[in-house]
C-alpha cells in the first residue's frame, strides 16, 4: 500500500533532549511556564512546535499524506499490541516499511527535567504506552544528537538485576546468581532490536518532583528502526508514569489538546484530581486483561446529523479475547474506524453533503468548494454522547477551498480490530482519565485558537 511505504513505524515513545523552545512561525508567543501540576501541551507538527521547524515544508496535501501514513502505522502498532497480548505473547512488534528512515514522532509534547542537575527534555504524551525510554549518551545506533547523559547526573542509578522493577521490564535479561549486574532488557520491532538498561533518576514535571523515576536508558539500537526520541507513558501498566506517581496524582489526569494550526500554547496536561472538571459526561473504562494499558471504552453507535448510521454490531463490540473495540488515543491524529463503521459514516456524510467527491492525501471524502454544509457527528458511548462540531470533523486547506472528512478506515488488506478515537476529534475538549473510578470523560473547553 502506497501510504504504508511512506512511513516507518516505531511506536516507541519518548523524549527529545532539548533546551530549545523556539518556534518556526514569526507570530509564535513565548511558551508559558508550567505551574503546579499543570503542563503546557504543544503540537509536534504545528507552526509553534517546540521541536523547531521541520526540514521541509510539505504542501497541505503532502502534510495530509504524511500524517495519514503515520496514523496508519500507529493503528497497526496498536492492533499488534492487542493481537499479541490476546495470544499470550509478551513481545510487541510494530510493522516497518522498508527503505525509509522516517520514524513516527509524537503528536503532542510537554516539557520535563531529568537528573541532578536537571537536563531539559521534551516528552511525548502517549496514552497507549507505559514506560519512558530515553536515548542515552553512548547509545550505539541511536540517531539523536542530544541524548540524556547519566554520568552528568548525581542522582542517577542503574536498577539491579533481579529487582522487583526488573521483573516488570519487557524481556528482562537473565540474572546470574551472586552478581550485582544492571537489569537489561530488549524490545523487538520487525528487523530491529532495542537494548536498554533499566534506570532511575529524579524527574521534574511542572512544580512536582518524582525522586526515583524508573525508565529505560537506551544503549543499543540495531536494524532500520532506531528511535531518536521517546515518551511520557500515560498508560495503565506497572512501569507507566501513572503507576509510578499514583501516590502523587491518584492515577488521574486530563488534557486539552491544541490544534496543529494553533499559534498559541493553551493546551494543557493536568495531573491529579485537583482542578479537574466537576461537571463532565463520562463513560466506563473497560478492562482488558490482555492489554490493560489501553483505554478501552464501549462505543455503541455513531450519528451523522440526527441519523444513527447502520453499523454491524461486531464492528463496535468490545472483545477482550481478540483486542477488538474502541480506544481513546492521544498519539493518532485522525480517527480510524474499522471498515464497516467507517463506510457507514462516510456514506451518510456524502449523502448529506451532496456534490462531487474527491480524494486527497489518504482521505476519500473531500470537496473542492467553500459551499459545504458539513453535518455534526455524534459518538455514542455507554452513558455519554460526544457531539463533534465541524472543527472536530473536517480538515480545511490553508485557503479554505478544499475540505475533507477527518476520519479514515483501517489500511487496506489489514485485519484491524480497533476503532481509535484520535486527537483531532478530542481537540477543544477536556478529556479526563479517572482510573480509580474506572471512567473517561469529555467536557467542551476552548483550549486552542486556530
Amino acid at each position: 500500500m502506497a501510504l504504508m511505504t511512506m512511513s516507518i513505524v516505531v511506536a516507541m515513545f519518548l523524549l527529545v533532549a532539548s533546551t530549545a523552545a523556539s518556534a518556526s512561525h514569526p507570530s509564535c508567543p513565548a511558551t508559558p511556564p508550567d505551574t503546579g501540576a499543570t503542563l503546557q501541551v504543544s503540537h509536534a507538527y504545528g507552526p509553534c512546535s517546540p521541536l523547531g521547524p521541520s526540514a521541509s515544508a510539505p504542501s497541505w496535501a503532502g502534510f495530509l499524506a504524511d500524517q495519514s501514513a503515520r496514523d496508519a502505522s500507529r493503528l497497526l502498532y496498536l492492533d499488534s499490541l492487542a493481537a499479541a497480548s490476546a495470544k499470550g505473547g509478551g513481545r510487541a512488534y510494530a510493522p516497518i516499511a522498508s527503505g525509509r528512515q522516517l520514524l513516527q514522532t509524537p503528536t503532542y509534547v510537554v516539557r520535563a527535567r531529568l537528573g541532578t542537575p536537571s537536563q531539559t527534555l521534551l516528552l511525548a504524551v502517549d496514552t497507549s504506552n507505559d514506560a519512558a525510554w530515553i536515548p542515552c549518551a553512548g547509545c550505539a545506533g541511536c540517531p539523536t544528537s542530544s541524548p540524556f547523559n547519566p554520568s552528568a547526573s548525581s542522582s542517577y542509578r542503574a536498577v539491579p538485576c533481579g529487582s522487583q522493577q526488573c521483573a516488570l521490564a519487557p524481556n528482562p535479561s537473565t540474572c546470574s546468581p551472586n552478581t550485582k549486574s544492571t537489569c537489561g532488557f530488549s524490545l523487538s520491532y520487525a528487523d530491529s532490536t532495542l537494548t536498554a538498561a533499566l534506570s532511575q533518576d529524579t524527574l521534574a514535571v511542572a512544580n512536582d518532583v518524582v525522586k526515583t523515576y524508573t525508565f529505560g536508558c537506551l544503549q543499543r539500537a540495531t536494524g532500520t528502526a532506531a528511535p531518536p526520541q521517546g515518551l511520557l507513558g500515560l498508560g495503565r501498566g506497572p512501569l507507566s508514569f501513572l503507576s509510578q506517581t499514583k501516590d502523587m496524582y491518584a492515577a488521574t489526569f486530563s488534557y486539552c489538546l491544541p490544534s496543529f494550526k494553533s499559534l498559541n500554547f493553551s493546551g494543557t496536561l493536568r495531573l491529579g484530581k485537583s482542578g479537574q472538571p466537576k461537571k463532565i459526561k463520562t463513560t466506563p473504562l473497560l478492562a482488558n486483561p490482555h492489554r490493560s494499558s489501553l483505554y478501552y471504552v464501549n462505543m455503541t453507535a455513531i450519528r451523522v446529523g440526527k441519523k444513527t448510521v447502520s453499523i454491524p454490531s461486531p464492528a463496535l463490540a468490545f472483545d477482550a479475547a481478540t483486542g477488538a473495540g474502541t480506544v481513546i488515543d492521544s498519539g493518532t491524529m485522525f480517527t480510524r474506524l474499522v471498515a464497516p463503521a467507517y463506510l457507514a459514516v462516510r456514506d451518510e456524510v456524502r449523502r448529506r453533503v451532496g456534490g462531487a467527491v474527491s480524494s486527497l492525501g489518504g482521505f476519500d471524502t473531500c470537496y473542492n468548494t467553500t459551499a459545504v454544509a458539513w453535518p455534526p457527528v455524534t459518538l455514542v458511548f455507554d452513558g455519554m454522547q460526544v457531539t463533534l462540531p465541524e472543527e472536530n470533523v473536517v480538515i480545511h486547506s490553508t485557503y479554505g477551498t478544499i475540505s475533507c472528512l477527518a476520519m479514515a478506515a483501517a489500511p487496506d488488506g489489514v485485519n484491524a480490530v480497533l476503532n481509535v478515537i484520535a486527537s483531532m476529534q478530542q481537540q477543544n475538549h477536556r478529556v479526563l482519565f479517572d482510573v480509580p473510578n474506572g471512567r473517561v470523560g469529555f467536557a467542551r473547553e476552548r483550549c486552542t485558537s486556530a
